[in-house]
């Protein structure tokens, strides 16, 4: 095996790893150079104890947002590494259009930190088979085998289906993407058994409106899941932004 480092040193002077964000040469695989680490903003607590909206400011055990005063969500939360910026939207727009499916790794290692205790099931947001064929692959079931590998809780790639295609949802009103997804998901025949009395974990690289994942959440909690808490790369705080 030791004779292998030497070739191995050679590969990495020819090819060394480069920043997901720039390109730029860093030390290790799924490193960021300064500039664009630093162009990211990573959320954690003090947030919403509904639906993890982040707080400027701490405001006690059990806050919730104004949104989430008026009307609570049905998921448990929405856990995002980032916040959507500009590093965060070239990764992820490099990642769904141009093919670089390593970066679904480099997603979900920032994204594993905020991983729920009490998860016991890993469920990707799915893509309508016509939109995976033409793409080749899923971004959100790339980012949900990795979370699955750096943890034990396992991922079910199939349990949830996308019944239709829609339209793309950037650009529409929130009341509009509503309109779009509803309906549009489904529980796979046979899943009920999967999901009855679990808690899983939703899996997306963007979280803008909350369209899509409450109409996955929706189809999840009906099929009889204990509870879904949304994860994801990046979270749109301003719609204006996305």
């Amino acid at each position: 095996m030791r004779l292998l480092d030497p070739i191995g040193a050679v590969i990495r002077l020819a090819l060394p790893p480069r920043c997901p964000g720039c390109g730029s040469p860093v030390a290790a695989d799924h490193r960021f150079c300064a500039s664009c680490w630093n162009g990211l903003h990573f959320l954690g607590p003090p947030w919403c104890a509904a639906c993890n909206l982040p707080f400027a400011h701490d405001r006690g055990d059990g806050a919730l947002c104004a949104a989430c005063l008026t009307q609570p969500p049905r998921h448990a939360g929405v856990r995002a590494a980032v916040a959507y910026g500009p590093v965060a939207r070239g990764l992820a727009l490099r990642l769904k259009y141009g093919g670089r499916t390593a970066f679904a790794a480099t997603m979900a290692r920032s994204m594993h930190r905020l991983m729920p205790e009490h998860a016991a099931l890993i469920v990707p947001v799915p893509l309508h088979r016509w939109r995976l064929w033409s793409r080749g692959f899923n971004q959100a079931a790339l980012i949900a085998t990795t979370l699955a590998s750096l943890s034990t809780v396992p991922a079910d790639l199939n349990v949830l289906v996308r019944t239709r295609q829609t339209t793309v949802l950037r650009g529409l009103g929130r009341r509009q993407r509503g309109k779009a997804v509803a309906g549009a998901f489904a529980v796979a025949a046979g899943g009920r058994d999967r999901l009855r009395g679990r808690a899983v974990v939703l899996i997306d690289d963007i979280y803008a409106s909350g369209a899509t994942s409450a109409a996955c959440t929706g189809a999840l909690l009906a099929a009889g899941a204990e509870s879904v808490t949304i994860l994801c790369w990046a979270r749109v705080l301003d719609d204006t932004d996305y």
